[in-house]
């Protein structure tokens, strides 16, 4: 008889094996259900085992995928940032190359190229709705002496202090550029010659005031200013030699004073 604590599979073992049972009629429907059991076991078993191993390969699969996927996402992420600070790169350097192609080097103020370009600007503007505007030409009084007797690093720290001047004291809407050497261009758009002239005395004043110092050496600078506006019919390139004869005619006078160049009788 079956024991409290005897498995199922055990106590079956038993009968199977007690001697007293071999003429039992039901002990070969037992043993041949025992056999399909015990094969059904083991089948369960394998398939189980089967079952485990391709889940672990799934999982090992799955884990692959996802790293290298995470790899490939890394590596984009990496050309990515890569590809920003190239672009950033190239944008700072066309920003450079066109500002090192309108502006002087040593002043920072636009260069012969861009106030060409505007002055063409200003003449087609005038042509289109007939609105004035002037030039001054300005050049640096006895710049040749400064810098034999101060030497060029002085020389050039008056042109950078001179040409700061200029810009903060010309309007928001003119234009203060570096026309070459110790010359100095100023295009005051929307604006007559008298009105002009006003700005730019204001202009040789403040330069007149300006102490330049470069290290234990320091030097006062004039100006001489020459101012034309535009006339009807003329080119821009008229208006500036209009402008540079008043330049020679205020230096002629004397330095450190401007000149305006009359209008053509008629005008």
């Amino acid at each position: 008889m079956k024991q409290p604590n005897q498995s199922l599979e055990a106590h079956i073992h038993a009968l199977l094996e007690d001697p007293a049972q071999q003429d039992n009629p039901l002990r070969e429907p037992l043993v041949s259900l025992w056999a399909n059991h015990q094969d059904l076991a083991r089948r369960i078993d394998r398939i189980s085992r089967i079952s485990d191993a391709y889940q672990s390969m799934a999982k090992q699969q799955e884990q692959s995928l996802t790293e290298r996927l995470n790899k490939q996402l890394r590596q984009l992420e990496k050309v990515a940032r890569i590809s920003d600070r190239y672009q950033n790169m190239m944008r700072d350097l066309n920003e450079a190359l066109r500002e090192a192609s309108t502006h002087d080097a040593l002043t920072g103020l636009p260069n012969r190229r861009l106030l060409v370009d505007r002055l063409k600007k200003e003449a087609e503007r005038y042509a289109r709705y007939q609105r004035p505007f002037t030039i001054a030409m300005l050049d640096v009084d006895h710049f040749k002496t400064i810098n034999d007797q101060y030497g060029h690093e002085l020389g050039d720290s008056a042109l950078t202090e001179i040409a700061r001047v200029l810009d903060a004291e010309i309007r928001e809407q003119d234009l203060c550029g570096r026309w070459g050497g110790e010359e100095f261009l100023i295009l005051l758009p929307e604006t007559q010659a008298d009105a002009a002239a006003k700005v730019m005395e204001r202009v040789r004043t403040a330069i007149e005031n300006l102490t330049i110092r470069a290290q234990t050496d320091s030097v006062n600078a004039t100006i001489s200013i020459g101012i034309a506006e535009y006339q009807p019919g003329e080119s821009y390139s008229e208006t500036i030699n209009q402008a540079d004869h008043a330049l020679l005619v205020a230096k002629r006078g004397g330095r450190n004073q401007l000149s305006t160049a009359r209008a053509p009788s008629g005008a």
